[in-house]
């Protein structure tokens, strides 16, 4: 009897989990392991039977000039956003932890753009960047300084560099909340304990904040540089990877072959990412890890 306690006590959990489990394995699980084998097949629109092709599907992906390019863009958007939106939001974070004035307010302002779909802050900035009537060239000709409102989204020398600062723009505020946990979790008897032996502002935050705040630089990086080698939504919306292929990135590669029914290739595609993202982001996550501080 008392066995038999103990086993449903072991296994009661198990009836909570079973439904999330079925949901994830079907949703996820399966699609993933279906996707290798559709990977190595000519799947697509034309086709009457699926055949396989072995790796013929990769060689092709690895030879396409398009897809360099591609890849090259997702590179850069990717170290230039996961930058700047940790700079930004570490500097905010710094800011909106001191006691001032309005704080839980202006927390609320910066964090407000992140739980805007993307979407939506697409389409603002799609109004925004306009050439002739949009808001930020209106402000730059009526502050002098025509000569730099130029075309942002349909020059190629500019249009990147607008995508990267309009996600910025929409991501840095988690990463700001992200921070103000970390740094709300450092007691402030550390500080004022090296402020009374003379350390300056500086000082106490290279050597006691800085260290401390590992925990949470690692999960805004990490997070951060999956995020934005996954990029899709706001490329597509700013630019649909225009002007020519100036922005477009490894996501919206995948969306055009999906779009011409080269299923079977857009599925390579994306297990191409699906790797590329492990196997940057698994060791560096250990890296990060071994760096952190306990308190």
């Amino acid at each position: 009897m008392a066995s038999s306690r103990t086993i449903l006590r072991h296994t009661y959990p198990l009836g909570f989990l079973l439904p999330a489990l079925v949901i994830f394995g079907i949703m996820f699980l399966l699609p993933t392991v279906t996707s290798f084998w559709y990977s190595l097949t000519d799947w697509n629109i034309h086709a009457d039977s699926v055949k396989f092709l072995g790796l013929e599907n990769f060689r092709e992906l690895f030879s396409d000039k398009k897809l360099i390019a591609a890849t090259w863009h997702t590179l850069i958007f990717s170290v230039a956003a996961t930058v700047l939106r940790n700079l930004l939001g570490l500097a905010i974070a710094l800011m909106l932890h001191e006691r001032i004035a309005g704080r839980n307010v202006l927390r609320t302002v910066f964090f407000l753009p992140y739980v805007i779909a993307p979407i939506i802050i697409g389409y603002l900035f799609t109004a925004i960047l306009q050439p002739k009537t949009g808001t930020l060239n209106l402000f730059l000709r009526a502050a002098g300084l025509a000569t730099i409102a130029v075309d942002w989204l349909n020059d190629p020398r500019y249009a990147l560099f607008s995508v990267i600062m309009t996600d910025v723009w929409r991501t840095t505020g988690f990463a700001m909340v992200i921070y103000l946990a970390g740094l709300q979790a450092i007691p402030r008897e550390l500080g004022e304990s090296a402020s009374i032996d003379g350390a300056g502002y500086l000082l106490r935050q290279r050597h006691i904040t800085f260290p401390l705040l590992a925990a949470s630089f690692n999960i805004n990086f990490i997070l951060s540089l999956i995020g934005t080698m996954k990029v899709f939504v706001m490329v597509l919306v700013l630019t649909n990877g225009g002007p020519g292929y100036a922005t477009e990135v490894f996501n919206t590669y995948v969306y055009s072959a999906f779009s011409l029914g080269r299923y079977g290739y857009a599925t390579a595609s994306n297990l191409l990412l699906f790797l590329a993202i492990g196997a940057i982001g698994i060791p560096l996550l250990r890296y990060l890890r071994g760096r952190e501080v306990e308190l």
